[in-house]
């Protein structure tokens, strides 16, 4: 319950109707994609300029109040949870392009920018913005910051840190910093920007971003392969970023594909079935697709593939591309455990096997899904609850197996979050990616920026 006086004060500052407290606003505001936890804020504020989400966090501090930041809540690790009675400031009304330069090609938005519409503002200025992902249609610059979302562009594009010329955030603290104004080039000893990438609203709340631009891909096309097994995926993968510059190379298994198809009404890519799929994006201007052509003939005769079709049309290459952007969406209706894994690209065919083993033993009952940016070293290891067991039972046995697979990944030297940040799901196994030291050392910044705990309390760590 937040006290009476911060209520009344919240309600001065952004107005009666922009302090939600009704059930259903608290259930929508109040949690990511996880569905693991139930949400239970106090109440919702949503701040219109970046001078009243300043204001509202040194409310908090006066108050004692806990807050929660929020974006488009596609989170996928609790990072947006509220469950303890705080407060959430939701950025959904910060959503504005504010300064657009075609010298710089850089564009200056609001936290509360949707993806899909600076997709759409880049490309009506005839550039390009490259993070993309299935959840582009809903989640938010500032939550993709927060985050340092990936998606299906890395192999080329990187994540979204590639992409942050600058930012305006509001730290714990309530202190306003605007860090490095959109420059390409600044040496200046410490770059706090980057301290904010990743930082899942612990340090401070992102109220706007400068956003580099680029030059659009021209005449893309679009290949799926069906690949034999696991190791052959990474012989396919070798080949093809050998030849070409690919701008995605993405897998997804044969149970991912019957899900999609049936739930989506999407057709199948060809006939043959597969234990894999791969998906390849390049552009084909010169020899480009003479090449990818030969490489499936080699593959083919190499027996590392059994099938594949190329895109004839930018309708077909949609169509293709739907079979590995509608997983995700299409898997939330069975409550899937995710792990989101990576190592490093060379190390991937060993561990695949490892964690493929690991799965078959401990999940023998339960469908499990694969997909992944595995041309990044990422991969999505889906697994999907029964309809009559009960969530936290489920949640509970695939957590143990969690821990297992956390290790696995310490000792290829990996990472227990490749893009989704930690959160509360991933938050026990951060040891197996962090040192103590470096953990320590993460505890110090926090400190530093939110000297009274109040921002997004209990994610990363404790």
């Amino acid at each position: 319950m937040l006290p009476a006086p911060f209520i009344a004060a919240v309600q001065t500052l952004i107005g009666s109707n922009r302090l939600l407290e009704e059930s259903a606003d608290l259930q929508r505001y109040g949690v990511d994609r996880t569905t693991v936890w139930q949400p239970a804020p106090s109440a919702i504020a949503l701040p219109g300029t970046v001078e009243e989400v300043q204001q509202l966090v040194v409310l908090a501090n006066q108050y004692d109040v806990a807050v929660v930041p929020s974006g488009g809540r596609t989170g996928l690790s609790g990072g947006a949870v509220a469950k303890n009675g705080e407060l959430v400031i939701a950025m959904d009304r910060l959503n504005e392009v504010i300064e657009f330069n075609s010298i710089d090609r850089a564009v200056t938005v609001g936290a509360g920018m949707i993806t899909a519409n600076l997709q759409d503002f880049a490309e009506q200025q005839g550039l390009y913005y490259p993070v993309d992902f299935a959840s582009a249609g809903s989640s938010q610059i500032g939550g993709n910051i927060a985050t340092n979302a990936g998606g299906i562009k890395v192999i080329r594009y990187g994540m979204t840190r590639e992409w942050v010329l600058g930012l305006k955030v509001v730290t714990g603290s309530g202190e306003l910093l605007e860090l490095n104004r959109g420059l390409l080039k600044n040496n200046t000893g410490y770059d706090m920007r980057h301290l904010f990438i990743g930082s899942e609203g612990t340090l401070g709340l992102i109220c706007e971003a400068t956003i580099k631009l680029a030059r659009p891909p021209v005449d893309l096309a679009v290949l799926v392969l069906g690949v034999n097994d696991f190791p052959s995926i990474m012989t396919v993968l070798e080949k093809y970023t050998t030849a070409l510059d690919l701008t995605a190379f993405e897998f997804f298994s044969e149970a991912a594909l019957v899900r999609v198809t049936e739930h989506a009404g999407l057709a199948r890519p060809f006939e043959t079935q597969t234990p894999f799929y791969a998906l390849l994006e390049f552009e084909q201007g010169g020899d480009q697709l003479d090449v990818a052509m030969a490489l499936f003939e080699e593959c083919l005769e190499a027996e590392l593939v059994s099938d594949g079709v190329v895109s004839q049309s930018l309708s077909q290459a949609a169509n293709l591309w739907k079979l590995r952007e509608d997983i995700s969406e299409t898997l939330w209706h069975w409550k899937p455990y995710k792990n989101d894994i990576s190592v490093k690209v060379s190390k991937m065919p060993d561990f695949i096997l490892e964690v493929d083993a690991l799965v078959a033993d401990r999940y023998p009952t339960f469908e499990v899904v694969w997909y992944g940016h595995i041309g990044d070293g990422n991969l999505h290891l889906n697994i999907l609850k029964p309809d009559d067991l009960a969530i936290e039972a489920f949640v509970e046995q695939c957590s143990t197996v969690s821990s297992e697979v956390s290790q696995l990944v310490e000792r290829y030297q990996g990472s227990i979050s490749a893009e989704h940040g930690v959160g509360l799901l991933k938050k026990p196994y951060l040891k197996h990616s962090k040192s103590e030291q470096e953990v320590n050392l993460m505890r110090a910044i926090r400190h530093s920026f939110d000297p009274n705990g109040i921002l997004n309390p209990g994610k990363l760590f404790d």
